[in-house]
């Protein structure tokens, strides 16, 4: 098998669905035993497990073509390359992206977010210039904006999260009145609300602002097309989608991207250096400084290449199946004494639930759920301003991926009732 092909096992029924017991066949650590418990692994929103073909995609890479890239004319040298500008292409065609110039690898979404805050935002923003963000974002998208109002005055403003777990787009025209960024999510990470894009993107172009969205969330679970939506900026994570750590994506039009400086210095990014100053390479090399995540992009191709087998079609309609599911199962086994937080409609949110029950911590509840086999994150979930709007210092966050069926749910509740008995409440 050449190093830039992927063996995918089918994993859809005949009627377009996963067929989830196929799928987790695929996830080696699915078959571990953990505490004497089969593990049930509710925790993808901060990291999902990797299946074999990205695990063996990695290790073809290192046994075969380890070698670094755009550098060396021998033969593995030529075929790290050609693996690692492969992964670049079939991401970009798996987010929908006109040219694979417009997609940048990075070390993760956070690295992308800081590209555009330090690199755009420190060239093109001044003093009092607005930039506007949501409640729901996490630190990634609040910190490196932060950062430009202590060091360029610019205006930090907030589009608020209603009660229902949603936006309250009511003054957004007032928020956005001459504002140079408008910077969201396109998924909650915390209550998995899915954001009104397309408007949000609409309105931006409207004040003049740039477009910058986090899909950090959204890409691993959702179809994403991100000339549709039009935005300036996309950025997204590898590790969240079955790909590896250590690599991330930035998405750019052309135009944005050649106008935007180098964010770090050095090795690939250069074009030409002399005593006199630097030219930059050009797109996308211009934002890659030093050796790049080789094997970590390739093993996001394979990851696309994953996804793409399963259908991400598939992939959203069995997740709104399943989220929909965890919301009427375990509201009607713990009643009020499990309060889950966000949208109530399925369709509306992705598969994240944070909630919290009772009067246990967090962190307490989740490890009790460990000692079941449940994997399950509790804490603030980076978002410390959502949770102070929610009114909570932290919550339980358990959720779902393509791995996941009911039974999963179920463990859940019967960890939710154990959890209860420890505590005698």
């Amino acid at each position: 098998m050449a190093l830039n092909e992927t063996s995918v096992s089918p994993a859809a029924t005949p009627s377009g669905g996963l067929d989830v017991a196929r799928v987790r066949k695929d996830f080696p650590i699915l078959d571990r035993v953990v505490r004497g418990q089969r593990l049930v692994y509710l925790d993808s929103a901060n990291t999902s497990q990797k299946p074999r073909p990205v695990l063996d995609a990695i290790e073809r890479y290192y046994e075969q073509s380890n070698a670094n890239v755009h550098r060396g004319t021998y033969l593995i040298a030529e075929e790290a390359t050609a693996a690692f500008e492969g992964a670049r292409a079939k991401v970009a065609g798996f987010v929908g992206a006109g040219s694979p110039r417009e997609i940048v690898f990075a070390k993760n979404a956070t690295e992308a977010l800081n590209l555009v805050a330090k690199a755009w935002g420190r060239a093109n923003l001044r003093a009092g210039d607005p930039v506007v963000i949501t409640e729901l974002e996490h630190h990634a998208n609040i910190v490196p904006w932060h950062q430009l109002v202590s060091e360029l005055g610019i205006e930090l403003r907030w589009i608020p999260v209603g009660p229902d777990g949603h936006l309250d787009l009511t003054d957004l025209d007032r928020l956005v009145d001459g504002a140079r960024v408008v910077s969201f999510a396109a998924m909650s990470n915390v209550l998995g609300t899915l954001t009104p894009v397309e408007r949000l993107v609409e309105v931006a172009h409207t004040a003049g602002a740039i477009a910058v969205i986090d899909a950090s969330q959204h890409v691993p679970h959702v179809p994403t097309d991100v000339a549709a939506w039009g935005a300036d900026f996309v950025a997204f994570t590898g590790h969240k989608m079955c790909g590896p750590t250590g690599i991330g994506v930035l998405w750019g039009t052309e135009d944005i991207l050649d106008s935007t400086p180098p964010f770090l210095t050095g090795g690939e990014m250069i074009l030409n250096v002399t005593k006199e100053g630097f030219t930059p390479n050009e797109l996308p090399w211009k934002f890659e400084a030093g050796t790049p995540p080789i094997a970590e992009a390739v093993g996001l191709g394979a990851a696309v290449d994953y996804l793409s087998g399963l259908g991400m079609e598939a992939v959203r309609e069995h997740e709104v199946g399943l989220t929909g599911y965890a919301l009427r199962s375990l509201t009607e086994r713990f009643g009020g004494d499990l309060r889950i937080h966000g949208p109530s409609e399925p369709a509306e949110r992705g598969g994240v639930l944070s909630f919290t029950y009772r009067d246990l911590h967090p962190h307490d509840m989740t490890q009790v759920f460990d000692q079941h086999g449940v994997c399950v994150r509790a804490g603030h979930h980076c978002a410390k301003p959502l949770m102070r709007e929610l009114g909570v210092a932290a919550t339980a966050r358990a959720s779902l991926y393509v791995y996941n069926d009911e039974s999963d749910v179920d463990a859940l509740g019967d960890a939710i009732d154990a959890a209860s008995d420890f505590f005698g409440i």
